[in-house]
């Protein structure tokens, strides 16, 4: 098998074509970090599920890290490392990847490691009645199995070349068989997992404590003592915590308050693109979006360096209308499109609207770009011949009466883990959430021949076609992509944005000796 230091490294942790596929935790040196200290992070909403399975907000995934570990870990590069398995490799056609586990890990609560808690925990994960979001996010899993105690050989329903990616999902967290198959509402009071920390105390709506697991597998991390994790609804009282030092980490700052906080005495400002982005839903199969002249029409006459100053007020970059940005592995550059009103009435009056065309876009109050977006995007389109009104409506009441249904709305959706990750999402015609009902058969051969195949060079191909796809037929209208931002403490080492913004990895934090000393 291919050891850590082979010039394919970067190949065996991504899941590429030198297979069989090798990762470790091993790293590159770095100087020594400081051990000890407490860390006070602030949160923007309270983790109100302690059940790592169940999951569904930044927060709570924050606690799932911490308190819990999966078979592999999302990299800042995107791609797989280890994490309870030490190596994994496939069979020829990808179809059946076996994980070998470390040997020696135990639960918080003494108990060891083995494969049937893996068995044990997928099988919650694939079972609906478990409510988990990582069930259609983990892979096309047929089976996991229990080979030996260390030993896991999971078997698909087809072929799939990011399988270790996808186990990288943030529900994805391994529990003791026996918590599953006896009383699995203990996970809503205890945190029985094999992470870098153990649950002190939980508090959701104002405190969550946890303290260095003196067990956990990678002896030299984590360098903390103590994590406090403070719960902050109101965005300004977190930021002024922050600036006065009662907190250290400010994990999700908005735009509007970056500059302010960032440029503070003592405080270090964090930024990193990011695949997060803000599009218009186009019906393909409803008028007058199932004519490709009128969403051309509408990508033409849309403005996309000004969206990023007035939707992202500057803390982005312009989308070209595929999902896919330079935060994704297979990204590939598309000439960036630029606002032409005339060529988008022409088009207009091709597909037969002269005289222009009136569209109601329906935008939810959640979160408030949305509405931000509609109404650049009304005035902006407004010399090409769109004469766009702007409705606004409650979060649930959109749920409940457009999304998945209207054909013209605003939408919001976080990076995913690799491109198959978004496109088989959105954009296929099987795909869970098939708003554009594009439903184009090319580009459901090219993504479903790309997650087939361990060749990269292949991969690249097919991915670049598919994007290029998206650009020419506009299904939607991608403008703008937002970067994360967030702001520390100076004395915080170690922390570094994650474009998949729900990935924290505090164990590799340390706090140097100007840090607030805390009980």
């Amino acid at each position: 098998m291919n050891k850590l230091f082979s010039p394919n490294r970067r190949e065996l942790l991504a899941g590429t074509a030198a297979l069989p596929f090798l990762g470790t935790a091993a790293g590159p040196a770095f100087a020594q970090a400081k051990r000890g200290g407490t860390l006070r992070v602030s949160v923007d909403q309270a983790p109100g599920k302690l059940n790592p399975l169940q999951h569904r907000v930044n927060p709570e995934y924050l606690l799932g890290e911490l308190l819990y570990s999966g078979l592999t870990r999302l990299a800042p590069d995107m791609t797989a490392e280890p994490d309870l398995a030490e190596s994994w490799s496939p069979n020829a056609d990808l179809s059946e990847w076996t994980f070998k586990l470390r040997p020696g890990v135990t639960f918080h609560d003494g108990s060891a490691l083995t494969a049937k808690d893996v068995a044990a925990t997928f099988a919650a994960i694939l079972d609906p009645k478990t409510g988990s979001p990582a069930r259609t996010n983990v892979g096309p899993i047929a089976s996991v199995e229990a080979q030996d105690d260390l030993t896991v050989l999971i078997k698909l329903k087809g072929p799939y070349a990011d399988l270790p990616i996808a186990l990288a999902y943030t529900n994805a967290k391994i529990i003791p068989a026996a918590v599953l198959e006896g009383d699995m509402a203990r996970l809503d009071r205890e945190a029985i997992g094999t992470g870098p920390f153990k649950l002190v105390s939980y508090e959701p709506a104002r405190l969550v404590v946890v303290e260095r697991n003196p067990a956990y597998f990678d002896k030299e991390r984590p360098y903390l003592d103590r994590i406090e994790v403070v719960v902050y609804p109101d965005s300004t009282a977190e930021a002024s915590a922050l600036m006065s030092g009662d907190t250290d980490l400010m994990l999700l700052v908005s735009p509007a308050d970056y500059k302010r906080v960032s440029t503070a005495s003592g405080i270090k400002g964090l930024r990193t693109p990011s695949g997060l982005f803000l599009n218009v839903i186009l019906g393909c199969n409803q008028k007058p979006f199932d004519d490709v002249r009128v969403r051309k029409a509408l990508s033409l006459a849309v403005d996309r360096d000004a969206l990023v100053e007035l939707v992202a007020e500057g803390y982005g970059t312009p989308g070209e209308d595929t999902p896919i940005n330079k935060a994704y592995r297979f990204y590939t550059e598309l000439p960036p499109k630029k606002a032409d009103p005339a060529a988008a009435k022409r088009l207009l009056a091709e597909a037969g609207y002269p005289n222009g065309i009136d569209l109601t876009l329906v935008a939810s109050d959640r979160p408030g770009t949305r509405t931000q977006l509609g109404i650049a995007l009304r005035e902006l389109a407004k010399p090409a011949g769109f004469n766009i009104n702007v409705q606004t409506m409650a979060h649930a009441t959109y749920l409940d009466q457009v999304w998945l249904k209207g054909p013209f709305y605003v939408g919001y959706y976080n990076m995913q883990p690799t491109a198959d990750g978004i496109f088989s999402l959105l954009y296929t015609s099987d795909s869970p959430w098939n708003e554009t009902k594009w439903n184009n058969a090319e580009f459901d051969r090219l993504v479903a021949e790309a997650r087939r195949t361990g060749d990269e060079a292949k991969r690249s191909e097919l991915y670049g076609a598919a994007q290029k796809l998206m650009y020419d037929e506009v299904p939607t209208v991608i403008p703008v992509f937002f970067d994360l931002l967030a702001a520390q403490r100076d004395y915080v080492e170690g922390y570094r944005l994650h474009p998949r913004g729900a990935v924290y990895r505090l164990d590799h934090v340390s706090l140097t000796d100007k840090a607030p000393r805390r009980g």
